[in-house]
């Protein structure tokens, strides 16, 4: 392990894998935003089937009972329209989501996953339980946002452009005002999905200065350098 001077004493720049804008792996991760889409469905069929009430497995607020709805809460669904208006922005986001990998789609789906359920669980109104893919949707939405201007992308920034006028009325979602629907999961989801890009822009600046290595200036003269 060595320590290594800049170059030129200019801050590592983004490697071209940070700015792009597809996943690079697009079948693959069509078939992940697909499956995960379907996944939705078969949950609403087999809470239609079977006298399970699936949705009653929720985020219930501030309730230790309904601590674990954070694992559940983004695949149930109240209802059949309440799928369906989640099946477009679930595939369109998570598939561009996935610009840096899988993997690191996982991680970044994890981490809103978390934020949004936690969230929901300490602010939503009690006695009330909180379900659907939306909060997962917004992070994703958020996520791809604002990594442009974490990683000073023009291309990245444009694609939040042509999100922002075809979806751009969703965020409003993170307001109060609509009753029966969680601003809540809403707000906290995007939190989440700023945290992960902010997480995963940080990530990248470690790696293009390089693996094993620290950046520092080259030692003053007649010192020894790094070994």
């Amino acid at each position: 392990m060595s320590t290594q001077p800049l170059p030129s004493g200019r801050p590592p720049q983004r490697t071209g894998a940070a700015k792009r804008i597809l996943p690079p792996k697009p079948v693959a991760a069509g078939i992940v935003a697909l499956s995960f889409t379907v996944l939705l469905y078969l949950v609403e069929l087999v809470d239609a089937l079977l006298p399970a009430e699936l949705d009653h497995g929720g985020i219930v607020a501030r309730s230790l009972a309904g601590l674990d709805g954070i694992a559940w809460a983004p695949v149930l669904h109240g209802s059949w329209s309440h799928v369906f208006a989640n099946t477009v922005p679930v595939l369109v986001f998570a598939f561009l989501a996935m610009a840096g990998g899988i993997g690191q789609w996982i991680a970044v789906t994890v981490t809103i996953w978390l934020v949004g359920g936690v969230g929901v669980w300490l602010t939503a109104p009690p006695d009330t339980v909180t379900v659907g893919a939306s909060g997962l949707a917004f992070g994703w939405l958020a996520f791809l946002l604002v990594r442009g201007l974490f990683n000073r992308s023009v291309s990245q920034l444009l694609v939040a452009v042509v999100l922002l006028f075809v979806w751009g009325g969703m965020l409003w979602g993170v307001l109060p005002g609509n009753p029966g629907v969680s601003w809540q999961g809403h707000l906290f989801g995007a939190l989440g999905g700023v945290l992960a890009a902010w997480v995963v822009a940080r990530a990248d600046r470690r790696r293009a200065g390089g693996p094993g290595t620290s950046t520092r200036l080259p030692p003053p003269p007649g010192q020894p350098g790094p070994t």
